[in-house]
């Protein structure tokens, strides 16, 4: 586990920013809904967009 733990999400390093950043610009998602994703489902980008789009479309 990483050292900054304040978050409680353990790989919420920059790469995982990055791309949370990246799903919620793509998709209308917040930040946080898609580091939730990320860490559910891993890094596969189609899987990511897909799910994010399910939770917009809910909404």
């Amino acid at each position: 586990m990483s050292e900054d733990d304040s978050k409680g999400r353990p790989d919420s390093g920059p790469a995982v920013q990055l791309l949370a950043r990246r799903l919620a610009k793509e998709t209308g998602i917040s930040e946080s809904d898609a580091l939730v994703l990320i860490e559910l489902i891993g890094a596969n980008w189609n899987s990511l967009v897909f799910q994010a789009r399910l939770m917009k479309s809910r909404r």
